[in-house]
C-alpha cells in the first residue's frame, strides 16, 4: 500500500526538472536562431564598396588660417546640398537623388579638410561619385574666393575601392548571435516566474482505500 504514494510524488516531480531546463532552452535557441539570420543576412547581401575624397581649404593673402578653418566647416555642410549635387550628377553618371544617398561629407574641428564619401555596390561608381561631388563643391567655393578669400584645392582624389567595406558574413553571423542571446535572455526576464503557492497547490498524495484483510489485521 506504501508504493503508490511513492509512486505519485516521483511522478509530480518531473514538471519541476522541466521547468528548469525550459531556460536555458529558450537562450540556446535564440542564440542559435539569431546566428543562422545574421550569417545568412551577410552572404545573401550584396556587399558595399567606400570611396573618400579629400579636399583643402587654404586662405589666400588677405585670409589667415582660423577664416580657412570656419570656411571649411560651412563648405562641409554644402557638399550634399542639392546646387552642389545637381552640377555633380552629369560627371558622376548618376541622378541628384541617388548622390544626396549615397554621399556624406565630413570635417575636422582641428583642420581645413573635407572628407566626402561615396557607397556603392559597384567600386567605381563610388569613387567617381566622391570625385564628381569633390570637383562640384570646388568649382562653388572658387567662384567666390575673392570675397571669402578662401580657396578649396584638392588634397586626395578618390581612388577605386579594393575591397568591400560592408560587413562580412562571420561579422553579422556573430552580431546575430549576440543579438539572440539578448532576446532570449530578455524573454527569460519578462517570463512568469513560479511562486510558492504553486508548490502548495499541488494535492497532496492520498493512499489507496485498504483491503478488507488490512482492515481486519489491524483490528
Amino acid at each position: 500500500m506504501t508504493d503508490k504514494p511513492t509512486r505519485f510524488r516521483r511522478r509530480s516531480g518531473q514538471p519541476g526538472r522541466t521547468g528548469l531546463m525550459l531556460p536555458w532552452l529558450l537562450l540556446a535557441t535564440g542564440t542559435l536562431v539569431g546566428g543562422l539570420l545574421g550569417g545568412a543576412y551577410g552572404t545573401l547581401k550584396a556587399p558595399t564598396y567606400t570611396a573618400t575624397s579629400y579636399v583643402v581649404a587654404v586662405p589666400t593673402k588677405n585670409s589667415d588660417p582660423a577664416s580657412a578653418l570656419g570656411f571649411a566647416q560651412a563648405y562641409g555642410r554644402a557638399a550634399t546640398q542639392l546646387a552642389v549635387l545637381g552640377d555633380a550628377q552629369s560627371s558622376a553618371g548618376v541622378s541628384a537623388r541617388t548622390l544626396r544617398r549615397n554621399v556624406r561629407a565630413a570635417t575636422s574641428p582641428d583642420a581645413p579638410m573635407i572628407a566626402v564619401s561615396a557607397t556603392s555596390p559597384r567600386p567605381g561608381l563610388a569613387s567617381g561619385m566622391a570625385n564628381a561631388v569633390t570637383r562640384a563643391l570646388t568649382r562653388h567655393a572658387n567662384k567666390t574666393k575673392g570675397s571669402t578669400h578662401v580657396e578649396l584645392v584638392q588634397f586626395s582624389p578618390a581612388v577605386r575601392p579594393a575591397e568591400p567595406t560592408s560587413p562580412s558574413p562571420m561579422v553579422t553571423g556573430l552580431v546575430g548571435t549576440s543579438a539572440g542571446g539578448l532576446l532570449g535572455g530578455l524573454a527569460l526576464l519578462v517570463r512568469p516566474k513560479r511562486t510558492e503557492s504553486d508548490d502548495t497547490a499541488r494535492p497532496a498524495a492520498v493512499p489507496g482505500p485498504a483491503t478488507a484483510a488490512d482492515v481486519h489485521g489491524q483490528l
